[in-house]
């Protein structure tokens, strides 16, 4: 799971995108108990993980 990920990691910062409050995000809690930090972005139009694929597929494709 991404706790359990996150808690073996520690990493000093944790992001995620969305409307997320910090204390709902998985590892949060570790990650504050380490010292790390917590942040929410919020979503860019047009940027997406899904939109940056496509991208390099039709760059692939010429």
């Amino acid at each position: 799971t991404p706790q359990r990920l996150i808690a073996g990691i520690l990493p000093d910062l944790l992001v995620k995108g969305g409307d997320y409050k910090p204390e709902e995000i998985a590892g949060s809690k570790e990650v504050w108990a380490n010292g790390g930090e917590v942040l929410v972005l919020n979503f860019e139009d047009g940027c997406s993980t899904t939109n940056i694929i496509k991208k390099i597929q039709q760059d692939k494709k010429g």
